[in-house]
């Protein structure tokens, strides 16, 4: 906590990679053409605009990317058409749905990391909505898709594992020839369901909650429509606790009061942990105290993407930190929860986990090398608390290319004292 007190600094965090993707969804079954303003470009998002294009959507990009311009197939796609979502599970995820409404064959394949993620809830509620469909076991990756369309109807999809199954069914549900109605049993991250829900009605889709948890689309058409794309709140939660543990001051323009983004909430926690917090009409300020309040429970169910980074800090707070809720974590890019603890205690740091949670006791910390597993959450994670523990290096620097390419350098302009976390025998081609 060396750090002196120094003016506001701002923060340029890129768009939102679920506002993105979901944009560049909706997008695409659109008539028209739809302007995607600030879209994230990031590996991820590039896989889905690959995979939209692959499914007959234009997509044409303005100077530096400051714009996509999307041009939508008016409807349902046509097959035959191979789609490959990388590492990106919103592709893998939301794009099943969205073929099995079309006409034809559709082959959805990704990583080694993407077909090991779970599926299966996604792949029942398919077979429920009448899809003729076959999968890897589990219902994962690659999967094949021979489209006749969908009647829709009542069907229930066990959201416990990730809200992107239901976001996916809801995207796709007005394409459907009864629409919708739907019920994400267990349902975690909630918050994106309500972003997914919010743009669909940008786009002009009529979708409704009727009574806890069950969501009514009617079917119907989308109708193209300008989106701009606010920074990324999960990505910005780095930043944002970066502030909290150096005594410094990070604004993030355009995350703002009722933002969608759920993960905005992140701030809260870090009010709770002793920083200052200004959530305001045009931007989202974050002042580090000089000291990081322990001694709570964090409930962080809705905005799991985020209990990484509160973990990877609270080693520097004056208190026992627990995170809880965060069961559906361990099925991300990896599992989150034994790897934010593994990590924890190469670092001498003591952590205790259960199915759902983990616990974090502050105290020095010793030099060690952070498995990313090749997972960009850990990776920026772990950046931080490297701003006030020495020797931390990272195995993985540059998968933090998913969602932020230039994380390291954002890092280390804002915060001088950063040091490329890599060892002399990691630097990738993003550190040199």
């Amino acid at each position: 906590m060396g750090f002196p007190y120094e003016s506001k600094s701002i923060a340029r965090i890129p768009g939102s990679k679920s506002l993105t993707n979901r944009a560049l969804l909706l997008a695409t079954a659109a008539t028209g053409v739809s302007r995607i303003r600030d879209p994230l470009v990031s590996d991820d998002t590039v896989a889905f605009r690959t995979a939209v294009e692959n499914l007959g959507a234009r997509v044409d990009s303005g100077p530096l990317d400051a714009f996509w311009d999307v041009t939508g197939i008016g409807g349902s796609p046509v097959g035959p058409a191979g789609v490959w979502c990388a590492d990106a599970g919103t592709a893998g995820r939301f794009l099943p749905p969205f073929a099995a409404t079309g006409r034809g064959t559709f082959l959805l394949d990704g990583s080694a990391q993407l077909r090991a993620r779970p599926q299966e809830p996604l792949y029942d509620a398919l077979l429920k909505a009448g899809a003729r469909t076959s999968a890897a076991p589990g219902g994962g990756l690659p999967l094949t898709i021979e489209a006749e369309g969908l009647d829709g109807g009542e069907i229930t999809v066990d959201s416990s594992m990730s809200s992107q199954y239901l976001s996916g069914l809801l995207m796709a549900a007005p394409l459907m020839r009864r629409g919708l109605v739907v019920r994400g049993a267990r349902l975690v991250s909630r918050p994106y369901i309500d972003m997914t829900l919010s743009l669909m009605r940008r786009f002009g889709a009529r979708a409704h909650e009727r009574g806890d948890g069950e969501f009514v689309v009617e079917p119907g058409a989308y109708t193209a429509t300008d989106v701009a794309i606010e920074p990324d709140a999960s990505t910005a939660s780095y930043f944002f606790a970066a502030a909290a543990v150096t005594r410094r001051s990070v604004t993030v323009p355009g995350l703002r009061s009722g933002s969608p983004q759920g993960d905005l909430r992140f701030v809260e926690v870090l009010a709770r942990a002793g920083a200052q917090v200004d959530v305001g009409r045009a931007a989202t300020t974050v002042t580090g105290s000089g000291v990081l309040r322990g001694g709570f429970d964090a409930d962080m169910g809705d905005i799991s993407d985020t209990f990484m980074t509160l973990a990877a800090i609270a080693p520097l707070a004056d208190a026992p930190v627990t995170i809880h809720a965060i069961a559906h974590a361990r099925l991300k890019e990896s599992d989150r929860i034994a790897a934010v603890a593994d990590n924890l205690r190469a670092l001498g740091v003591v952590t205790e986990v259960g199915p759902d949670r983990i616990t974090i006791v502050p105290g020095p910390t010793v030099p060690a090398r952070i498995t990313c597993h090749g997972d960009h959450r850990i990776a920026m994670a772990f950046s931080v608390l490297g701003l006030d523990a020495p020797g931390i290096t990272l195995d993985d620097p540059g998968c933090v290319s998913k969602t932020f390419p230039g994380f390291h350098d954002e890092m280390r302009r804002l915060f001088p004292r950063y040091q490329l976390p890599v060892g002399a025998a990691d630097m990738t081609k993003e550190a040199l």
